[in-house]
């Protein structure tokens, strides 16, 4: 560093800019790289540690290379408070980076081995501000860190690593041995290369997070291949549309959560002035949740000799899902119209209650059992009713009324009730829309899968 007394020239002004330009340009530089690691977590809204402090580090170092800067020494010659800026930012400097080096591996995995030296950083820190910029403090620094890299680069060599580790094992090194000359060299003549070597270190870095952003990109897309491969598998098993009948009218309305949902729902019952509706629920969401609704069709078919009675169709799907769903259950409900008797078979197990509007008015019919798959051997009951010419019976899952609001309100059973009573003279079809449409419009985001059956008893 040059001391003046006197005013600047120009040549002073350029021989420091010359000598500090590769500095300037490698911190704003590593300022950059620091800023847009910590603004794109900021983005993903992702507490992602390693690129936050990666961020930091890199955004420290650019900043102590400017502090260091002799423009700035030119600018302002023996500044009591820009001496103990830059003593400050050397002491700082260490624990982004230590505390970085120890959550990408390269100090074990011990909270000591940063908890101690950043404790004494700190207390270097404290100590500069108190009595100023000593020597003494510089040493102790230089001691530290010397150490600390010493156990980084035995740390690493003793690691099996793999190509991705390597190549930021060949950077932490290029790093680290320029960082010791640095604090090992005193004399003021002697080139200053730290800079340099930190710069290697974030190109490797750099490099291995391409390698890993790009094969995770190529990745997600074979997930998301796979993931509409499922959705187009399981909309398959879904049955069409309720074929035509003088006796019933049927609309459903199905809005999976994600890509694959846990619910379903089916027509055992078809022809001969008869009816059978199936709804089921999947604990969980996703893909285990699809899979086990796969089985429930597979369970649900197996027992269409038992159609026209609810009661024995959810026993026999019981028994067939009982251990082999992987500790997730069930919840069903199943309803058998009979034009010709004019009756109503109701059965649940675990499902809310199915609800009847007639003349205007909404009625629940529940008959509850235990969730099918909890536990073999579970028996059910059926409830038996009269049909009446109008009747529409609703069918659903917990998504539409567990529904919640901005405020954390329930969509209910009791608006629920409400929306129905409001669906008279639209289509089964129309009020399987209007219904759904109420619960989209009521949830601040969808955290469950909706679906409805609605069915319209049409017979004279």
């Amino acid at each position: 560093m040059v001391l003046i007394d006197s005013p600047l020239t120009a040549n002073q002004v350029l021989q420091a800019f010359y000598r500090d330009e590769p500095f300037l340009f490698l911190g704003s530089a590593f300022i950059t790289v620091g800023v847009v690691s910590i603004a794109l977590c900021a983005l993903r809204r992702r507490l992602d540690p390693l690129p936050i402090w990666l961020g930091l580090f890199a955004l420290g170092y650019g900043l102590r290379l400017w502090l260091q800067a002799e423009l700035l020494h030119l600018a302002q010659p023996d500044s009591p408070f820009f001496e103990t800026l830059r003593a400050v930012a050397t002491f700082v400097i260490p624990i982004p980076a230590f505390i970085f080096f120890q959550v990408a591996g390269f100090l074990g995995r011990g909270k000591a081995m940063v908890a101690a030296p950043t404790a004494l950083f700190l207390g270097l820190v404290a100590a500069t501000l108190v009595f100023g910029p000593l020597p003494m403090f510089r040493t102790i620094n230089n001691f530290l860190v010397i150490g600390i890299l010493c156990a980084i680069v035995l740390t690493t060599l003793r690691r099996h690593a793999d190509d991705d580790f390597r190549v930021m094992r060949g950077g932490l090194l290029f790093f680290a041995a320029l960082a010791l000359w640095d604090n090992i060299a005193t004399a003021s003549w002697l080139p200053r290369v730290e800079p340099y070597g930190f710069a290697v270190l974030l190109g490797c870095l750099g490099y291995v997070a391409a390698r890993r952003t790009l094969a995770r990109d190529v990745e997600l897309g074979e997930i998301h291949k796979e993931l509409e491969l499922a959705r187009r598998i399981q909309l398959s098993i879904l049955p069409g549309a309720f074929p035509e009948s003088a006796d019933f009218r049927v609309g459903a309305r199905y809005v999976p959560m994600t890509s694959v949902a846990g619910d379903f729902y089916d027509y055992l019952a078809v022809g001969d002035r008869q009816a059978g509706l199936l709804i089921a629920d999947v604990s969980g969401h996703g893909v285990p949740a699809a899979l086990i609704a796969s089985m429930v069709k597979m369970a649900a078919t197996s027992q269409r000799a038992n159609a026209a009675h609810p009661a024995a169709l959810l026993a026999g799907m019981n028994a067939a899902l009982c251990g082999n769903t992987q500790g997730q259950f069930v919840t069903a409900a199943y309803a058998h119209l009979d034009a010709v008797t004019r009756t109503l078979r109701y059965s649940a197990a675990g499902h809310p209650a199915m609800l009847l509007l007639r003349e205007g008015a909404v009625t629940e019919i529940a008959e509850n059992g235990l969730l099918l798959a909890a536990v073999d051997g579970a028996a059910y009951a059926d409830k038996t009713m009269p049909l009446e010419r109008g009747d529409r019976l609703l069918l659903y899952t917990d998504g539409l009324v567990e529904a919640r609001n901005g405020a954390g309100e329930l969509f209910g059973e009791d608006r629920l009730a409400v929306v129905l009573e409001g669906t008279a003279g639209q289509t089964p079809a129309q009020a399987a829309d209007t219904i759904v449409g109420s619960v989209e419009r009521w949830e601040k985001f969808q955290d469950d899968d909706l679906t409805v059956l609605v069915c319209d008893f049409l017979s004279a």
